[in-house]
């Protein structure tokens, strides 16, 4: 199943042969998080890459989850991917079986072009077809442009997490 758009975006399953390149987009997106908030999201090392390609590839083997990669014509390079997957209820989270977007990553030269919708609706069509009766996922308070996208989709806001160091704990 491929889906196009008007600016030529092309997203398909991925595969063996992504790996590399997954790890370095799915890098990009763990030191931009850590950039938006380094005391939130994770500090990745210097082998991030090589990691996320490994764990990218064992999602790829997991009957539950959707790996995406998008190309633009003309573009030899993967301008974006997607990874989420069938979560099962959560009753910590108060949260039914879902599908959940985790990750959703385009790179600086094709924002704007419709990588990242393509790159939604194809991954929301894949979870339907597997019978996912809502996608839910989380962004970063800074990603303005990220929510707008998923808004303009019709995603809406059901929850917000707040995070307090310890230490900065408000006096009473």
């Amino acid at each position: 199943m491929t889906e196009q758009t008007e600016t030529s975006v092309r997203v398909r399953p991925a595969t063996a042969g992504d790996l590399a390149e997954l790890g370095v987009l799915a890098a990009q997106l763990v030191r931009l998080h850590h950039a938006w908030d380094a005391a939130r999201f994770l500090r990745a090392g210097e082998s991030i890459e090589q990691g996320y390609a490994r764990y990218l590839q064992g999602e790829m083997a997991n009957d539950a989850s959707v790996v995406l990669v998008a190309e633009i014509a003309g573009q030899s390079a993967l301008m974006g991917y997607a990874f989420g997957r069938r979560e099962p209820r959560n009753w910590e989270l108060l949260l039914d079986e879902s599908a959940v977007l985790h990750d959703l990553f385009v790179d600086e030269r094709a924002r704007r072009a419709g990588v990242g919708e393509a790159l939604v609706r194809a991954f929301v069509e894949r979870m339907r077809a597997r019978g996912a009766t809502r996608v839910l996922l989380h962004t970063a308070a800074q990603n303005a442009g990220g929510q707008a996208l998923f808004a303009r989709l019709g995603f809406r806001v059901t929850m917000l997490e707040m995070m307090l160091i310890p230490g900065e704990l408000a006096p009473g």
